[in-house]
């Protein structure tokens, strides 16, 4: 068992073998027909069609996924505000957010923390050039990260980190939410640098003093840089390894559409993931119900 699963009472739902995260919602919400051409994303669903989000997750389950991410990587306070919804509702949108993942019916769900950079719905997640302090981030994420500790999710998904001060700046947070488990995970550039420069393995020491952290890894990566990132961290991180890249290419902020990218053989390149040291696999952008069934074909059967 890898290091510290012992000790978190929610990860002794799971036998040997992988833990299965889900794939993309945003890019399966629109292969279904859904317009998320907008600065809320995935969380417009939530006041248009929260019916198409929990048919999502749904799928995702019925794939094999283990663990289901809320439709919350978008939303904020202040992106809701721009609306006309009051603090409250907002509050009730994350709320709603975690029924229609729980309704599902996974083992797991986890509450989508996206950084500074999805709020600016600029593709910045994917540069982190944010030009702010780590004590501005601390500002910006706490009202949403409270909301979300407190809306009855199972852990907080800090993901698509793109950069080693956000990193700081949520670990610093999460010391005000003692109880409330969390993961960790980076959008990056290569094989050994997290998006803005630093290396992945200075954010592994980062995530390593967080006593909150029960995972720490990548998402929303190009495939061919996870083993290769995976194995940068050995020996580094203190935590279990978690993967869900996306199918590769650029995200066009601008545009708000992925260019270039290529499918891939998902079950050996999972096989490769697990082998360097990923405990926990999934998918992101543009990763489909398919691409999970094929990670779940390689759990070991129980006997």
């Amino acid at each position: 068992m890898a290091p510290g699963l012992a000790s978190i009472p929610f990860w002794e739902k799971f036998g040997p073998g992988p833990v299965i995260l889900d794939g993309g919602l945003a890019t399966e919400l629109e292969r279904r027909g859904a317009d998320l051409r907008d600065p809320l994303w995935s969380a417009k669903l939530l006041l248009e069609n929260p019916t198409l989000i929990r048919q999502v997750h749904e799928a995702y389950v019925a794939a094999g996924a283990d663990v289901v991410t809320t439709a919350t990587y978008q939303l904020s306070f202040e992106g809701f505000a721009r609306r006309g919804l009051e603090r409250a509702q907002t509050v009730e949108a994350i709320r709603l957010s975690v029924r229609l993942a729980r309704e599902a019916g996974p083992k797991l769900v986890a509450a989508s923390v996206g950084p500074y950079g999805a709020f600016l719905a600029d593709g910045s997640e994917f540069r982190g050039d944010y030009g702010l302090s780590v004590q501005q981030l601390i500002d910006w994420h706490r009202p949403r990260l409270e909301a979300l500790a407190d809306s009855g999710a199972d852990l907080l998904a800090c993901e698509t980190i793109p950069c080693q001060a956000e990193a700081e700046a949520l670990v610093r947070l999460l010391e005000d939410f003692p109880r409330t488990p969390a993961w960790f995970s980076f959008s990056c550039r290569n094989e050994s640098l997290v998006s803005h420069g630093e290396t992945l393995a200075a954010c592994a020491a980062i995530v390593n003093h967080c006593p909150n952290a029960v995972a720490f890894g990548v998402n929303c990566t190009a495939p061919q840089f996870v083993e290769g990132l995976l194995q940068s961290v050995a020996g580094v991180a203190r935590k279990p390894l978690l993967a869900y890249p996306n199918l590769g290419g650029v995200w066009d902020g601008k545009e708000h559409v992925w260019r270039g990218g290529e499918d891939w053989d998902w079950a050996a390149a999972a096989s490769r993931w697990l082998a360097a040291g990923a405990r926990f696999i999934g998918g992101c952008c543009r990763t489909t119900p398919a691409h999970i069934q094929q990670i779940a074909a390689l759990r070991v059967p129980k006997e």
